[in-house]
Parts: C-alpha cells; structure tokens; sequence
C-alpha cells in the first residue's frame, strides 16, 4: 500500500531502529512509546488486520513475539512484557511489544454494560455463529 507508513518503513523509505528483520517480518522501536523499549513487530506484507492474515502468518508473529519479549525481558529491566493487537492508528497489522512493571498499569478501555441480562448472551451466540 503505497501510502502506508509502515510499509514505506518496510521499503526503508521512513527511517526507522530495527531490532529485528527477515525475510518477511520487521521489527522496530515505537516513535511514540508508552513505556522505554516499546517496540513493534510487523509482517513485511501489507496486511490491514490480523483476522486477514493466514494461519502461517499469525503463527510465525507469535512465535517472534515470543523470542522478542525474552530478549526484552532478558535486557530491559522490566517484569514482564505486554502485547497489544491495534491497528487504528496505522491500518496495517502489528503488535505493540511494551516493556512494564508490575503494578504500573497503562490506562484501560473503558467499560460498558449490556443493556439487559439477556443480551451478553445473546452476543455470546452470534460469536458462534448460532
């Protein structure tokens, strides 16, 4: 996508601070951190949103997530590291890999009620599809 930031990151058109690269995955530290050594990680291929991806995709991310978060915790003083999935800001998959500590919590979604007792379920059921 030719205007997507991330794969211009890709074309290294937009410089970028890679951690890590192969054949088909990039990873780079976030210019807009939420923690130090917040880092994101991305198929080379554009792909708007992880639901498009395919199972081998989805597979190989989480596997480098993986061996990223030990590297992190391994050299970053942190506790543990948490790993979100969004993709408004730029529409193209990737995974926020974010250095935290325990009881340093980012802020959270904010919550909402079903309207009836009813209705949880009823969403329960269209999830799977009945």
């Amino acid at each position: 996508m030719s205007d997507c930031i991330f794969c211009k990151i890709v074309k290294a058109e937009v410089p970028c601070i890679k951690i890590y690269e192969d054949a088909d995955f990039l990873a780079f530290m976030d210019i807009f951190p939420v923690a130090k050594g917040h880092a994101l990680l991305i198929p080379k291929n554009h792909i708007e949103w992880m639901q498009d991806c395919n199972n081998d995709t989805i597979s190989k991310t989480f596997i480098i997530c993986k061996n990223l978060m030990q590297n992190i915790k391994k050299n970053i003083d942190c506790d543990y590291i948490q790993i979100g999935v969004v993709g408004e800001q730029v529409p193209h998959f990737h995974v926020h890999l974010i250095p935290q500590k325990n009881g340093h919590l980012l802020p959270r979604w904010p919550i909402i009620s079903y309207d009836t007792d009813n209705e949880i379920n009823e969403y329960a059921n269209k999830i799977k599809g009945e």
